[in-house]
């Protein structure tokens, strides 16, 4: 449970991150103040979560190929994929992610989560015992 808490947290600071510094990358909710804003993204980061846990492996297995013939640089065209997905599912509710476009918009967002989300899981515990 603390292994999945920590997971919501850095996708929420990643997708923060990536509000700051890619243009065209927004989150909105229905509450402005500081803790409705903070709630917005730790929702937004529990559904990007549970795309990649859902989604991504499957879309990875049908795409192992093309991961092959391009050593692995598509990830990146997945990662915004995903985001895209979680953008658009975020748009049936409340609290929204809004992509303004695929190139660059959403690529670039997919390489500035994945760079935090590999310096935070580098430097926070994983929850699990040793």
């Amino acid at each position: 449970m603390r292994s999945f808490a920590i997971k919501v947290v850095v996708n929420a600071l990643a997708i923060w991150v990536a509000t700051l510094v890619v243009t065209g990358v927004s989150v909105s909710g229905p509450d402005d103040s500081t803790s409705g804003t903070v709630l917005t993204f730790l929702v937004i980061g529990l559904l990007f979560g549970v795309v990649n846990a859902v989604v991504k492996p499957v879309v990875k297995v049908l795409a192992f190929p093309v991961y092959l013939l391009t050593l692995g640089l598509v990830t990146f065209v997945v990662n915004a994929l995903m985001l895209e997905l979680t953008a658009w599912l975020s748009g049936h509710t409340s609290l929204t992610l809004h992509l303004d476009r695929f190139w660059p918009t959403a690529v670039l967002a997919a390489l500035v989560v994945s760079f935090v989300s590999l310096v935070l899981h580098a430097v926070l515990p994983d929850g699990k015992d040793d």
